[in-house]
């Protein structure tokens, strides 16, 4: 099974940015999707939707607390070695090098 990379929905907020530099300073490998993209593109306005908020396999987390929450975990799992189930990091270095359409 390959690895998803969680998904940021995010906007031009100072604390979308800071989500974005945590995962980078954390090297949690993920996928940034601005909700206006989403807006112009699709559907008209989401009210409802706030931003940051993370989509990954483990969950939706919708508030900074509960993404922090998630980063802390990852980490966790980083230090672990348990990303991917432990398998080789030459093979999850392959399966993680295609493109972002293969996670969602």
């Amino acid at each position: 099974m390959r690895a998803r990379k969680p998904i940021i929905l995010i906007d031009d907020s100072p604390q979308s940015q800071r989500i974005v530099k945590l995962f980078m300073d954390n090297e949690i490998d993920f996928v940034t999707y601005h909700i206006k993209k989403f807006e112009d593109s699709c559907c008209g306005e989401l009210p409802t939707t706030k931003t940051p908020s993370v989509i990954a396999a483990e969950g939706i987390f919708k508030e900074e607390s509960l993404i922090l929450y998630y980063i802390d975990y990852m980490k966790e799992k980083k230090d672990k070695g348990d990303l991917e189930g432990g398998k080789d990091k030459s093979i999850q270095k392959n399966q993680t090098d295609e493109s972002n359409s293969a996670y969602w």
